[in-house]
């Protein structure tokens, strides 16, 4: 009876597999750049905005935004400023043609390379129903999937959620009133938490990628991390970097760890809180438990044929996605068949003000990387 129920079920355990496999991946990354200061800081910056109203100037919000425009100048290691350099905010959308000419060679769009955004929510809720403004969270967790859908294999470019660029602002009713060059993370907050907020998303991101199309988006929310560790038995990761064991006396540098419960939030979450921007330097940590994650999913499944079936049920209101089932049922696919998942990071540099860090993209040297990613050469 229960080998003819699992065939009667197998493309609808197989779909949920899948939906499950991709909620797991955001779910563990976006501890990459959680801030709990910066959070705290621009969510007051938010519920500022909308008590002011016309008064946005002054303030607090003021304070950052004078900050933020003063970053610009900021003089790197060669005395050039960072617009001299290619790090101003927004990148000319040399990518939003049809045929991208970049340093005397010719690019197209390679249409088999999907562009996936993928945001971890903070927020202590589930993902069901629209919210209020001001209270949609805010993407904590950036990256941009890059899907060959030819040769089933995926490449995740991570993006810091401090960085600037020109986002879609609103008033208390969640209706547009214009734009202004803020954290990336902010885009997600200025909307209604659910489809309004990832479209707002995708639109900023767009525009910091200068002009790339964005095909599709993934939000999550990261409320349920320790039940979908627990779910696959734990994870067993080794420890890439030095001084865990501040945190856990295990942590040491090449040890191997079971991950259980609230390990495996610690584990993604730990960085040296006596460094600057130490939320970029911890991302060996996010990529060893995503690799060993995938791992232990595949593996658990060979024992344990309710296993989808339960993380489904952990994880079923926590998504929101605007891909159709056939769509995330091949993500799913190429993301179980990929021993190995290569990462990139937006390259720039960060700055500390005195209300927040920020982070600056460099446009020269991520266009080459959104080109090798996302294009073909003509």
């Amino acid at each position: 009876m229960r080998g003819q129920w699992l065939r009667e079920h197998r493309t609808q355990l197989r779909r949920v597999m899948f939906g499950v496999t991709i909620a797991g991946l955001f779910l563990f990354i976006w501890w990459s750049a959680n801030l709990y200061r910066n959070r705290k800081l621009t969510e007051a910056i938010i519920d500022e905005r909308y008590a002011a109203g016309d008064q946005r100037e002054k303030g607090g919000e003021a304070e950052a935004l004078e900050a933020i425009e003063e970053s610009a100048q900021h003089t790197g290691a060669d005395g050039t400023t960072a617009t001299e350099r290619g790090m101003d905010e927004n990148l000319d959308p040399v990518l939003d043609k049809d045929l991208v000419v970049f340093q005397g060679k010719e690019y197209r769009r390679n249409s088999y390379v999907k562009a996936i955004l993928c945001m971890g929510v903070d927020r202590s809720d589930n993902m069901i129903g629209t919210r209020a403004a001001g209270e949609a969270g805010q993407s904590d967790g950036v990256f941009l999937i890059a899907q060959d859908t030819a040769r089933n294999t995926l490449k995740i470019l991570m993006i810091p959620r401090d960085t600037m660029t020109e986002i879609t602002v609103t008033d208390d009713n969640n209706i547009p009133i214009g734009t202004e060059i803020l954290q990336l993370t902010l885009a997600y907050a200025y909307g209604d938490g659910a489809e309004g907020s990832c479209q707002n998303m995708v639109e900023s991101t767009r525009k910091l990628l200068g002009g790339l199309p964005v095909d599709h988006y993934i939000a999550a929310d990261t409320t349920v991390i320790a039940d979908l560790n627990d779910a696959v038995g734990g994870v067993t990761v080794t420890v890439p970097t030095d001084g865990m064991e501040k945190l856990n006396p295990a942590f040491i540098k090449g040890n191997k760890v079971t991950l259980k419960g609230k390990q495996a939030e610690s584990f993604i979450r730990y960085r040296d809180i006596t460094q600057d921007f130490s939320a970029l330097y911890r991302m060996d940590q996010q990529q060893e438990y995503i690799t060993q994650y995938f791992r232990a999913v595949r593996e658990k499944s060979k024992t344990d044929s309710r296993i989808v079936i339960n993380l489904f049920d952990i994880i079923q209101d926590h998504m929101i996605t605007d891909m159709g089932k056939e769509l995330y049922l091949k993500l799913g696919v190429d993301a179980l068949k990929s021993e190995q998942i290569d990462f990139y990071t937006v390259p720039g540099f960060g700055q500390t003000t005195e209300v927040y860090d920020i982070y600056h993209a460099d446009r020269k040297a991520l266009i080459p990387i959104l080109l090798n990613l996302f294009y073909r050469e003509m």
